[in-house]
């Protein structure tokens, strides 16, 4: 997914990537912020085949993780916020 995201950030960099009420990002400012969050998770350890566990609502952040995640080499493990105390302690 980050390799077509890349792509479309050379061929099309202003176009919409993501829009979320009044708020939207081009592929090009979605590619630049998800290049920093690789860049920032492998720096803090992040290792290829390492597993980062993402609890958070969804929102364009969200979708910065994700991507940045992938690209640093990583996977991510979603925990949706809403999951009962006992089931996101299951899941860690």
């Amino acid at each position: 997914v980050h390799e077509l995201i890349t792509d479309m950030s050379t061929s099309s960099p202003d176009r919409i990537a993501l829009q979320d009420g009044s708020h939207s990002m081009t592929y090009g400012e979605l590619e630049r912020k998800t290049n920093q969050m690789a860049h920032f998770l492998q720096t803090h350890g992040l290792q290829r085949h390492d597993f980062v566990a993402v609890c958070m609502n969804h929102s364009p952040e969200l979708i910065v993780l994700l991507l940045g995640i992938l690209k640093a080499g990583g996977a991510y493990v979603p925990i949706d916020p809403e999951y009962p105390e006992e089931r996101i302690q299951f899941i860690l």
